[in-house]
């Protein structure tokens, strides 16, 4: 199964529940993807918290060969034009994930 994920949101519970889906879907076998739009898109600028060690969790995705796209209008409206997590994508690209995947969820 393939399992495409949209992220939306930046608040940290939401993140770090994100990416422990994605991990336990590669685990289980599974390809995941993670496509960060609107506040999601701001990933790399959450810090990690006493209870969500989110950076943990998006090194052990990309560890696990789970893919992270950002939405390039998302970032740019944050006035960024990259980013260290992952790579810059288009709605296009979203719209092959979504297009490929078995299912999709949105968080």
């Amino acid at each position: 199964m393939k399992l495409g994920i949209i992220l939306q949101s930046n608040k940290p519970e939401h993140v770090w529940n994100t990416f422990r889906l994605g991990i336990t879907t590669l685990k289980a076998g599974h390809q995941a993807e993670i496509f960060l739009m609107s506040e999601g898109s701001e990933l790399e600028t959450i810090s990690d918290t006493k209870d969500f060690d989110i950076s943990t969790k998006v090194a052990e995705f990309k560890n696990l060969k789970g893919n992270i796209y950002a939405c390039g209008s998302c970032m740019k409206l944050r006035g960024k034009e990259e980013s260290s997590v992952c790579p810059i994508s288009t709605m296009s690209a979203l719209l092959e994930m979504i297009d490929s995947s078995d299912k999709v969820l949105v968080f």
